[in-house]
């Protein structure tokens, strides 16, 4: 490795913000919050939207609390499938839809119906997500601000835009609009034609590694980054996770385990065959032109809205684990795919509502129903590593299971007890790692992808949890859901 490289990573979750300044160097990766913001989206007459302008006021903050440690780069990541329309002038035509609206709920299979389902998947490669962009812009036709509009940026490449005044794409994030050619690696004219889309909306596609530029001239003086140019990460949230893995091999499997459990392989080609699309995979792309191979599945935020929901903070947590480890294994189990978790609200409610229509018991207590939440995600990280493995035809020796969801040793043990491999949990921090290592490669403190995610392994806190259970009960658990 060459010499070291202070980067500052701005990393954009569904619920907070913050601003990580990373030092690479040869045996070093250390990580420095300087910043952390809230990202809550507001409920308004139109419906569900973020506070898009508040999230940059966050980003312009903690770029400042940054300086002091002189990065040299910044890179923006943020969640995916989320946009800002802009017009003729590079104004903002509204405040940015939230992917939980339910704007999208009669666009969505209109959309299916008229392309065929088939047909869409073949093109994009994309699991089916009500939310997916392609969706929501279907909804959003017939409004002012479409006919309106000049220019579409996601959510990462709005905050870059703003800081830097460049308009493009960063291809990771444009990978899970359901408008990429997944296999041509473009725009499809033909898709976007299809639901209405103005080929001239889609910005110009930007790779991760590119140099964007400088920051202008207000947001440098806003932020005291005088010296310092924006640089292109892996702006897809998952995208930056995944390139944080510290794997030693090639047959991993990972799971990005937050909000969100993003579940799956990292491979050198799409997999677009007809038992992928059936099978509910998604094919979007992740750094050096990979392939991730994977499955959403409702993850940590059934813990998340259950809490919210008993008015309990984060800090009655370890409790509330601690009764769901003494709970009756497989005593009740939900599909974590069902649609009902989405929406914000009685998650508690819901899941009781799903195991009286399967007739199977409500668990009595707040453990039990944490116990119930976290195997029933155990089974589904089990269902979907098994089934991309089998897509794909590849083994999965080991799985990484990294974000916020490697502090939750019950999760990440009763994972391993599925699935019969090691886990390895860790970086918690992954997205931000991946941001990081990304610019700091494009600042030439390394040459390759390995090296780095060597490093990673090298100097991150990562705990392993080997299998302690036969996968028996596991097995007879899958099939009463009819998983893998």
């Amino acid at each position: 490795m060459s010499s070291p490289a202070t980067v500052a990573a701005v990393d954009l979750g569904a619920s907070s913000g913050r601003v990580v300044v990373g030092r690479v160097g040869s045996g070093t990766l250390d990580l420095t919050e300087v910043h952390r913001f809230a990202n809550r989206p507001l409920r308004l007459p139109s419906g569900l939207h973020w506070d898009v302008t508040g999230l940059y006021r966050g980003v312009l903050d903690g770029l400042r609390a940054a300086a002091p440690h002189a990065p040299g780069s910044v890179g923006v990541d943020a969640w995916a499938v989320d946009y800002g329309l802009l017009d003729r002038t590079g104004a903002l035509l509204g405040l940015p839809f939230s992917y939980r609206d339910e704007r999208t709920a009669e666009a969505a299979p209109r959309v299916v119906a008229e392309i065929g389902a088939g047909a869409l998947y073949a093109r994009n490669g994309l699991q089916f997500q009500p939310f997916n962009t392609v969706f929501q812009l279907a909804a959003a036709r017939a409004t002012p601000q479409f006919h309106a509009a000049d220019l579409l940026l996601l959510i990462p490449d709005l905050i870059t835009y703003w800081l830097t005044g460049a308009r493009g794409a960063e291809i990771t994030n444009a990978s899970t609009t359901g408008l990429l050619d997944v296999t041509a690696l473009e725009w499809s004219d033909e898709l976007a034609a299809a639901v209405g889309v103005p080929a001239s909306l889609l910005p110009g596609l930007v790779r991760p590694g590119t140099r964007v530029g400088p920051l202008l001239p207000g947001a440098a003086a806003e932020t005291g980054l005088t010296d310092t140019v924006v640089t292109a990460v892996a702006s897809h949230d998952t995208a930056s996770a995944v390139a944080g893995v510290p794997a030693r091999t090639d047959r991993f499997g990972y799971i990005s385990c937050g909000t969100w459990s993003l579940a799956g392989l990292e491979l050198p080609s799409p997999v677009v065959t007809e038992e992928a699309r059936a099978a509910n995979f998604t094919n979007e792309l992740g750094v050096d032109g990979t392939t991730r191979f994977l499955r959403n599945i409702t993850g940590l935020w059934l813990v998340q809205e259950s809490l919210r929901t008993w008015g309990l903070g984060a800090d009655a947590l370890p409790g509330l684990l601690a009764d769901a480890a003494r709970a009756a294994p497989f005593a009740a189990l939900i599909d974590a795919g069902d649609a009902r978790f989405v929406a914000p609200g009685d998650v508690p409610g819901r899941i009781a509502e799903a195991l009286r229509e399967s007739g199977q018991p409500v668990p009595e207590g707040r453990g039990p129903l944490l116990r119930c939440v976290l195997e029933s995600l155990a089974l589904a990280h089990r269902d979907t590593l098994r089934r991309a493995a089998e897509l794909a035809g590849r083994d999965v020796e080991v799985v990484h299971l990294v974000g916020g969801g490697a502090r939750n040793e019950l999760l990440c043990q009763w994972t391993a007890d599925a699935l019969g491999v090691p886990v390895v949990a860790g970086p918690t921090e992954a997205t931000a790692v991946g941001n990081i290592i990304v610019q700091a490669r494009a600042a030439g403190v390394a040459d390759d992808l390995a090296a780095l995610r060597a490093l990673v392994h090298d100097t991150q806190d990562l705990r392993t949890y080997t299998p302690v259970s036969p996968t028996t009960p596991w097995d007879t658990a899958a099939a009463r859901l009819g998983l893998r």
